[in-house]
């Protein structure tokens, strides 16, 4: 079977591996179809990915084919196309038995802690399985990165008469701005990028945009007449821009971290507890709300297509990966073809 493994940062090396599968009770075999690049892999690909150790078989957004089924098929029959949901909790420790298996004390995510997509098959926990015929491969591929934004917003609690800014329009960020617009929220959306602003503003009917520059602040108090964001969600991964977001938030305010980085964040504690502000960290997604954003996507209620910017063949990703960490190539979401 043919795999592509990450040995170190910098460095990919194809394999060719003996695959003689032998499913236990719940698995399923599963041919992978597409699998889209995200913010972790890329991460992992510099050698600044948390949690992370190598050699490491990347893709964790996969899109996949039912190739064979062993117990409780959940619905799911061979041939099914389905988005992966690809956090493996371990159903016994505290969290999972209050249903919080998107930050189980023992979690593996494919892709991080062991071995993901980037293959030409794999075998996965059938309930760990989404199904769609409906939906486009590219689209299943992609799921997981929406899950990211909506888990965020759902933890959110938004209304419509919250005022919500997103700091980074990179795709975990645009994943949230999904889930903002859904709520009904008024939204402004800032990054660094001017190009990615516009991507914002003309894909995405973004009515506010701020660049993320010196005088970031002022304009934003200006544009809502001295108010300030009663929520921000804070979705760039940088130390700097994470702490600097506690200033962004009204009084009585929330702060989502999407985001993370491997380091400390510190913070000013008076202005903190001035402020009374409620500091929220948003981590993977939940069953349930993979099976919403199918519901979405097949209804016509949401439509992420506009985000993948590039396409790759399995066979040139080593060669073309690092130009996706060029800012000047454009890059929002990337999508390999295996099959």
């Amino acid at each position: 079977m043919k795999t592509l493994s990450l040995r170190e940062p910098g460095q990919f090396e194809f394999l060719d591996i003996s695959f003689e599968p032998t499913l236990q009770e719940g698995e399923t075999l599963v041919k992978v179809l597409r699998v889209g690049i995200c913010g972790t892999d890329l991460h992992a690909f510099r050698g600044k990915q948390p949690f992370f150790s190598y050699p490491r078989v990347l893709g964790h957004e996969l899109a996949v084919e039912v190739v064979e089924i062993s117990g409780d098929s959940y619905g799911l029959k061979v041939g099914d196309r389905c988005s992966v949901e690809p956090y493996l909790d371990c159903g016994q420790c505290q969290a999972c038995r209050r249903g919080l298996t998107n930050c189980c004390e023992k979690l593996q995510v494919l892709g991080v802690h062991i071995d993901g997509g980037m293959a030409e098959y794999l075998i996965v926990p059938t309930d760990k399985l989404h199904p769609s015929n409906r939906l486009k491969e590219d689209q299943l591929a992609i799921i997981e990165t929406l899950a990211i934004g909506g888990h965020a917003v759902e933890r959110a609690e938004l209304g419509t008469e919250d005022i919500v800014l997103v700091i980074g329009a990179g795709p975990i960020g645009l994943s949230v701005i999904e889930f903002v617009k859904m709520a009904g929220a008024t939204l402004v959306v800032a990054d660094r990028e001017e190009s990615r602003l516009k991507f914002c503003e003309e894909r995405m009917g973004v009515k506010h945009t701020l660049l993320a520059d010196e005088w970031f602040h002022e304009r934003l108090l200006t544009l809502f007449d001295g108010y300030l964001p009663t929520v921000v969600f804070d979705a760039t991964g940088n130390p700097a821009s994470m702490m600097k977001a506690f200033e962004y938030c009204a009084h009585g305010g929330k702060l989502v971290y999407v985001g993370l980085f491997q380091g400390e964040v510190t913070f000013h504690d008076p202005s903190f507890h001035r402020k009374e502000l409620t500091l929220l960290a948003s981590r993977n997604a939940t069953h349930h709300t993979f099976r919403t954003i199918i519901n979405h996507l097949e209804n016509g209620r949401m439509g992420p297509t506009p985000w993948i910017t590039h396409q790759l063949s399995f066979d040139e990703l080593p060669a073309q990966f690092p130009s996706l960490l060029e800012p000047s190539n454009g890059t929002i979401k990337a999508v390999v073809q295996l099959q």
